[in-house]
């Protein structure tokens, strides 16, 4: 190979060669070649001459075949390159944008009775103005009744003949489901019986168990309630649990007995069954109330007023006071009022002697309920509902009614207008003036001896701005959130700047704080808004433009001079979110779109929790099942149009011990200057839910927690006194306890590292040593304490992770068990499925606990509880094994201990096997601990010191637990 022909690379650089095919081109053609070639080798010359010579190989992507766009048309045109036929021909080049819809809502305001002026004034007076609350169990008729007012006032809006209108639910969810999912505001103007006209604030929530977040933060706006019951299904699991809710909140309570129609139509009830049936309810209401609260004067009747009855489907609506109004205008000089009162209980009407008399004057003669209102009713409903085409025309010609012929045909509309609802709200819940007092001294962290908790609990508009928010409603598209909340001083101006509390804010910690501009201000009436550019103090409001430092709830207040303002207090759930399941996108270039999502369920869904795992999962935490469907569609449809893979859904565990730790653990600290010595041991019965519920705070003073101690679980004197903590944070349901002696250990010191021992126990209990899961039940005492006198050996750094370290190895040695959140289960089915729901629920580790029928109907209740881990998927499995028959609803009840010892060795987990129930403790833990990433046992050298290992070596206890 001559060298001097090849680059150092092996590329020929001699001269050029002649190809084989040149002899065969024609001759003339050879002569138009060369002619070409000497005129591109004198422009070859000419560009060597500029280059400098040399023979450089272009590389392919640097050649230039083509002129670019901006040579052809010119600087900044916007040329777009197509490629050829990655598109089909039927999709556009540049696409239409394409608007989302997620809510039924409004075109332009419908019209309405009212002026829509008259009702922004109506916001000036506070004692005009009723907040109320509708909730009751699922499908109890709370959106059916809100659809009477709603029709009553917007004389546009109908329902179709057989479908429900369904006003309030806005969302295309809640109308596909049949379910409401958020609760929806609606305010509008009402009269009552004289015609005097109140500005109703009226929250429909959802019934359905999981969404009993809706309910709270709806009831935190709210000074009263009105709980919906349905009279053929009597009281269900979530009325009981929302009157013990409303007794919590110090909320008035209204009831109102709705679908009393049912009673006639479809049970056919006599109407001194049907008498019955509706006392029967008002006696169980009365008796739950006196459970719930220690307020003897706290009750419930249709004497007092408080019990409406309805029947939304044929919009009728009366109390006792309002149905003897109707005697009273038809036969005139009769007393109503008095009339009234005669009309409930065991009084009857003595025909002869036109008196009202406590016994019955003859045997067969009915109460005067029954009489005067039930005998009516059900004559008017069984000529209109039932036998109408004959009858119903020989009655009204006796009556002197003349209907045309088309008024014949018009479906049956309302018998009794709304107005005793109004009156019975306007009697029985007070204003926002007359509720303020109560609601501030029960949400307000600041307290009322303050002037700002003056201001407050006079709702005063013309005081400093304070509002609380506690819903976020999403715009139409999903884009961008509105806050909900509800004025408690001063007016709220649109486009006025604000300060944002958030729920972390405190006077010492000013970090979560923000200052916004108010947006546009508006009144929500579920399908359209009333913008308005003042709401004073008393009313609802939804707020633009402050959505984005708010994730929950929030307090809003002025931007400077009202610096001691506190916040209102986080929403306090009645129900836990135990079940988890993990999400990630399927393309994972999609992940910042799909945390933007999760950041905006975070918001929307008020108890939803959203984490992320030390392993990098993302994990939503839920009340059930319903519940994570609905938050997965909004993630998947409305906030982040990506594709989402889900876990299997799991539960949360909790770690607990069962004994007193076997001896006593101890741990230096790095620098080997203190030593903490601690046990463990379990709290007695209930106490972690009265922790739990606020029954017992660590904020009071040290003698009134020494007394409840003392008095309710016989603790000694100086335990209950020396009580530290409460730990994961201060509602945790585990205890730490200072359990040393003065002459032993040096108090001054100990109260130096207080702090931090206190920090420890709290980390060490938000996760515990065997799945990383919160530990619960567990009483911590310190029994010991070496400290180092001077204060750089006894820094956080040093303290902090070995008082977490004695934590853990206390734990351990106290024989540690898992407890598993159990869910409480109300199955209602005919008496011959009964069986069939034995069987679903035996098969899930569940047990039965009461099964009865329900009186007055064909079906029966069953009572059940069933482990939350073992319940995916239960609705379904009744569903298919009662052929559809059965109803259940659950709800989180309890924390029970897993069956087995997490720690045995000898257990053997084979997998895609069923475990026995003894297995199932070390099952779940090993399970968790691979999903969280940890290794696949606890290994127990890692929380005890090597001193203390020889201790344990020497009392042989090592026996089972890995080193």
């Amino acid at each position: 190979m001559e060298t001097d022909l090849y680059d150092e690379f092996g590329n020929y650089i001699g001269p050029e060669l002649d190809s084989d095919e040149d002899e065969e081109v024609d001759a003339d053609d050879r002569e138009a070649d060369e002619a070409d070639e000497e005129e591109d080798d004198e422009d070859q010359a000419d560009a060597d001459e500029e280059e400098g010579g040399g023979m450089e190989v272009v590389l392919h992507e640097d050649k230039k075949y083509y002129p670019t766009a901006e040579e052809v048309y010119g600087p900044e045109v916007e040329t777009i390159v197509q490629e050829e036929d990655t598109q089909p021909l039927t999709e556009p080049i540049i696409k239409p944008v394409k608007m989302k819809r997620f809510t039924l809502m409004e075109q332009e305001l419908p019209a309405t009775v009212y002026d829509m002026e008259f009702l922004a004034d109506l916001m000036d007076s506070s004692e005009l103005i009723r907040n109320v609350t509708l909730c009751g169990h699922l499908h109890h008729g709370k959106t059916c009744f809100v659809d009477c007012l709603i029709e009553q006032t917007h004389p546009e809006i109908r329902k179709r003949d057989d479908m429900d209108l369904r006003y309030t639910d806005i969302l295309f969810t809640e109308q596909e489901r049949g379910v409401g999912i958020k609760s929806t505001p609606v305010t509008m103007v009402l009269p009552d019986s004289r015609g005097k006209s109140y500005l109703f604030n009226i929250m429909d929530t959802p019934g359905h168990v999981n969404f009993s977040d809706e309910v709270t933060s709806a009831v935190r706006l709210s000074d009263g309630i009105v709980l919906f019951i349905d009279a053929a299904e009597g009281v269900m699991l979530n009325t009981e649990r929302l009157i013990k809710h409303a007794v919590q909140e110090k909320l008035a309570i209204t009831i109102c007995i709705n679908k009393v129609d049912r009673l006639i139509v479809e049970l056919k009830l006599p109407p001194t069954d049907a008498y019955y049936k509706l006392r029967h309810i008002v006696d169980e209401v009365n008796g739950l109330l006196s459970t719930y609260s220690t307020d003897e004067s706290l009750i419930v009747s249709p004497l007092l007023g408080n019990v409406c009855f309805a029947s939304s489907q044929y919009s009728i609506c009366f109390t006792l006071g309002s149905f003897a109004k109707i005697y009273s205008d038809t036969y005139g000089d009769i007393n109503y009022m008095e009339f009234a009162k005669r009309l409930w209980g065991d009084i009857y009407f003595n025909p002869k002697t036109r008196k009202f008399t406590k016994k019955a004057p003859n045997s067969n003669s009915q109460r005067s309920f029954v009489e005067f209102v039930l005998e009516p009713l059900y004559k008017i409903l069984s000529q209109v509902v039932g036998d109408v085409d004959t009858s119903l025309p020989r009655v009204l010609d006796e009556l002197g009614i003349h209907l045309t012929k088309e008024e014949l045909k018009l479906n049956i509309r309302p018998l009794l207008r709304l107005v005793c609802f109004v009156d019975m709200c306007v009697q029985h819940i007070p204003s926002p003036q007359g509720g303020a007092r109560a609601k501030i001294e029960h949400s307000y962290t600041g307290g009322l001896d303050s002037d700002l908790g003056e201001t407050m609990s006079e709702c005063d508009p013309d005081g400093p701005l304070m509002c609380h928010t506690t819903k976020m409603y999403s715009t139409d598209d999903g884009v961008q959130f509105h806050a909900f909340g509800r004025v408690l001083s001063g007016t709220l101006q649109a486009g006025q700047p604000v300060k944002v509390l958030g729920e972390n804010y405190s006077l010492e910690d000013e970090e979560d704080s923000q200052i916004c501009t108010v947006g546009r201000l508006w009144i929500s009436v579920a399908r359209y808004q009333i913008e308005v550019n003042r709401v004073p103090a008393g009313n609802w409001v939804l707020i633009e433009g402050c959505d984005q430092p708010i994730v929950k709830t929030a307090t809003i207040t002025e931007p400077r001079g009202n610096e001691e303002a506190q916040i209102f207090r986080p929403l306090k759930f009645n129900t836990a979110s135990v079940i988890k399941i993990a999400v990630e996108p399927v393309n994972p270039s999609e992940l910042p779109k799909m945390l933007d999502g999760l950041r905006k369920v975070n918001k929307s869904y008020p108890s939803l929790t959203t984490k992320v795992e030390e392993s990098g999962e993302h994990v939503i935490l839920g009340t059930g099942e319903l519940y994570l469907d609905c938050v997965m569609h909004d993630l998947r449809k409305m906030y982040s149009e990506i594709d989402i893979k889900v876990a299997d859904p799991v539960v949360t565990f909790c770690e607990t011990v069962v004994e007193t730790s076997s001896l006593k653990c101890f741990a230096e600290t790095p620098n080997k200057k203190n030593k903490i010595t601690m046990i463990a041991e379990p709290l007695e019965k209930g106490l972690a839910e009265d922790i739990e519920n606020e029954v017992v705070q660590i904020t009071w003073n040290r003698k009134k927690l020494g007394e409840f101690f003392q008095t309710k679980y016989d603790w000694d004197l100086l335990a209950a006194r020396s009580i530290w903590a409460f730990g994961p944070d201060t509602t945790g349901p585990n205890i730490l306890v200072d359990d040393t002696l003065p002459s032993e250990v040096d108090k001054a010191l100990l109260g130096s590292v207080k702090d931090s021992i206190v920090q420890g126990f709290q980390w060490g209990t938000r996760e515990g040593p065997l799945c990383d899961e919160p530990i619960r039940n567990v009483k911590f005492k310190i029994l010991d304490a070496v400290i180092a006198q001077e204060p750089l050996h006894r820094g956080g750094g040093q303290v902090i992770p070995t008082a977490r370290r004695v934590v853990y190895s206390a734990f351990l040695m106290a024989t540690p068990r898992l407890m598993e959140p159990y869910y409480f289960v109300e199955v209602q089915a005919p008496a011959d499925c009964v069986s069939a729901v034995y069987t679903v629920l035996a098969r899930r580790r569940g047990h039965v606990t009461q099964d009865a029928p329900i009186p007055g109907s064909p079906l029966y209740t069953i009572k059940a509880f069933i482990p939350a881990i073992d319940s995916f998927g239960f609705e379904t499995d009744l569903r298919t094994h009662t052929q559809g028959q059965a109803f259940a609803l659950s709800v989180f009840h309890h924390w029970q201990i897993v069956p087995g010892d997490p720690l045995d060795k000898s257990i053997v987990i084979r997998p895609l096997e069923p475990q026995p129930a003894p297995h199932l403790a070390r099952e779940f833990m090993i399970k968790t601990r691979r999903r969280k990433g940890l290794s696949e046992d606890v290994s127990i050298s890692k929380f005890f010191d090597d001193p203390m290992l020889l201790e344990l070596a020497k009392q042989d206890v090592v026996l089972n637990y890995p080193m």
